[in-house]
C-alpha cells in the first residue's frame, strides 16, 4: 500500500497563522506614501510557510493571505494574486537549497527569486495595466522603477528578519528544521 500524503491540522493552523501574520503585516502595520507605494514586511510569513510545509502549502499560504487581504482592503483580483503565491511556492521549492546550509547569502539568493518576478516584473506589469491611466509601456517603467527601490530595500529587512528567526532555532517545535543536515524525503 502507498502511504498517502495528508495535511495534518498542526500544520494547516501554523500556515493559516502565518497567512494572518502577512494581512495584519500588510494592512495595518505598514507604510503608505503618497505615490501609492505601500512599505510592509509582509511577505517574509509567506516564504516562511513555504520553507516550513512545502511548496502546496506555501503557495495555498500565498493565496490566503493575498485573498483575505485583498477582500478587506478594495476587492479580490485574481491577476494581482500570483505574486504572493511564489513567495510560498518558492519558500518550499527552495527550503532543501537554504537547510543545507542556512546563511544569509542562500537566504537572500532564495528570497531574491520570488520578488524580482513575482513582486516587481509581474505586479508591476499587472499594476500598469489596471491602475495606469497612460500606455502601458509607461506605466510598467513607472512602477518598475518605484516597486525596484522599495523591494530592494524591503528585501534586505525581510532576509534579516527570515535569518535571525532561522538562528534562533524557534521553529524546532513547528516542525523538525535541522539546518545543514538533509531532510529525509
Amino acid at each position: 500500500m502507498q502511504k498517502r500524503n495528508r495535511i495534518s491540522t498542526k500544520n494547516l493552523v501554523c500556515c493559516a497563522l502565518l497567512a494572518a501574520l502577512s494581512v495584519i503585516m500588510a494592512r495595518w502595520l505598514c507604510f503608505a506614501t503618497p505615490n501609492g507605494v505601500r512599505w510592509s514586511a509582509d511577505k517574509f510569513p509567506l516564504f516562511l510557510a513555504g520553507m516550513l510545509f512545502g511548496p502546496v502549502l506555501g503557495g495555498l499560504t500565498g493565496f490566503a493571505a493575498d485573498f483575505l487581504g485583498s477582500l478587506m482592503q478594495f476587492g479580490f483580483n485574481p491577476l494581482l494574486c500570483p505574486p504572493a503565491i511564489l513567495y510560498g511556492l518558492f519558500g518550499g521549492l527552495l527550503r532543501h537549497f537554504i537547510r543545507k546550509n542556512p546563511n544569509i547569502l542562500r537566504l537572500g539568493l532564495s528570497y531574491l527569486l520570488p520578488v524580482v518576478l513575482g513582486s516587481i516584473l509581474y505586479q508591476s506589469a499587472a499594476l500598469s495595466y489596471f491602475y495606469f491611466d497612460g500606455t502601458l509601456w509607461a506605466g510598467f517603467l513607472y512602477y518598475l522603477g518605484t516597486r525596484t527601490v522599495q523591494f530592494a530595500i524591503m528585501l534586505v529587512v525581510e532576509v534579516a528578519i527570515l535569518f535571525l528567526l532561522l538562528k534562533t532555532r524557534i521553529f524546532t517545535r513547528i516542525i523538525p528544521w535541522n539546518p545543514g543536515k538533509e531532510e529525509k524525503s
